[in-house]
């Protein structure tokens, strides 16, 4: 079915995604003030302890891909072998976490909504599954609480008052389900906090997966979450996506665009601010006029929530992949012939994957400062 160079190009491609996740990993599982700084080294030892980050997060992350690959050979529908995308960015002093994750390429046509929706939500519940039992053995067996002293020495020295200003402060953003596993399966006393995550492998992989599940389920365009929309509501979802994502891109861009900004840097964020909307929306297939009209009245808004709460922020992390979704993918959903319904059953599992969206959803998933 598969060439011998299509299966050493993606065996390839995963093996090495492997090997800069794993590099990703034990820079993160290092101390934050060493990682700061830049002054560090990879040690081979650093390498093998942070395969328990590695193994775990590449591994959701193909059996997500691998739900859409069966889901697709069981409807006989063409398909590539999951194409996984490395990147490590360690050596020039950026942190990563080793990929940008992995996607497959649908070759065959698909003529039916069922075969869409049965494709699209494979993935994420398959991965939301083991993303699941990772997490809750990450909880179940954290290491003592003096564990964080041994990544960060400096803890326990009662004169220590930070990094100072030219460290690095990261943080995750927290999320109903993470926090949810952490009341129930983790000892309160052992219980990290979200800035030290990243030093426990299990949870930072289990997180990290979420973060992709929650991305994939946006209920927007092509996205595996938009596959579900277009099966539960067969004559509506394009309205459903289009409303989805002008939410989506009005949260990320709150707070941009502020009258309590300076008047020179307003004077030229607001032309730019309102040329970046206009070309997330060049592929919405609304009318010039209604897509003035939609980028012009969300601005507005955005610019008057700033007024009477200026400490209300969106996420601008999201911006750019806003601009993917509506630039590059598309807010619309390729239509079949017809508007059968889908089975009850399906229907249960489609909310059942929107409820998994909302509970591993996090509106500032990584918080630099």
């Amino acid at each position: 079915m598969y060439s011998k160079k299509e299966l050493l190009v993606h065996s390839l491609l995963f093996i090495l995604t492997l090997i800069t996740a794993t590099l990703a990993g034990g820079e993160w599982v290092m101390s934050k003030s060493v990682l700061a700084t830049g002054e560090h080294f990879l040690t081979l030892d650093d390498f093998w302890k942070a395969t328990a980050f590695s193994i775990p997060f590449i591994g959701i992350l193909l059996i997500h891909e691998l739900g859409h690959f069966f889901t697709s050979l069981y409807h006989k529908v063409r398909c590539s072998l999951p194409f996984f995308i490395p990147v490590w960015l360690g050596f020039i002093g950026i942190p990563s976490i080793g990929t940008f994750g992995a996607v497959i390429k649908m070759k065959g046509f698909v003529n039916s909504r069922k075969k869409f929706f049965d494709i699209g939500v494979a993935g994420p519940l398959a991965g939301f599954v083991v993303a699941l039992g990772v997490l809750i053995y990450g909880f179940s067996t954290l290491p003592p609480a003096d564990y964080i002293y041994e990544i960060h020495p400096e803890y326990a020295d009662e004169s220590f008052q930070g990094y100072g200003e030219d460290a690095i402060d990261f943080e995750l953003g927290n999320n109903l389900l993470f926090s949810g596993l952490g009341e129930v399966f983790a000892d309160p006393e052992r219980l990290p906090e979200m800035a030290e995550v990243i030093h426990y492998p299990f949870l930072f992989a289990g997180y990290l997966a979420l973060f992709f599940t929650s991305l994939n389920l946006l209920p927007i365009g092509q996205l595996d979450g938009g596959h579900v929309i277009f099966g539960l509501f067969p004559k509506s979802h394009q309205y459903v996506s289009l409303i989805a994502f002008t939410g989506f891109i009005g949260y990320a861009g709150l707070g941009f665009i502020s009258p309590y900004l300076p008047g020179d840097d307003l004077l030229i964020r607001i032309p730019l601010y309102l040329a970046f909307l206009y070309i997330c929306y060049s592929k919405s297939g609304l009318s010039v006029q209604n897509k003035l009209t939609i980028v012009l009245s969300l601005a507005a808004v955005q610019y008057a929530i700033a007024f009477v709460k200026p400490e209300w922020e969106g996420y601008q992390g999201w911006l750019f992949f806003g601009f993917l979704l509506g630039r590059i993918m598309g807010l619309k959903h390729p239509e079949v012939s017809g508007l059968r319904e889908i089975s009850t059953s399906r229907k249960i599992i489609g909310w059942i994957a929107i409820l998994i969206f909302l509970i591993s959803f996090s509106p500032k998933p990584f918080m630099f400062s």
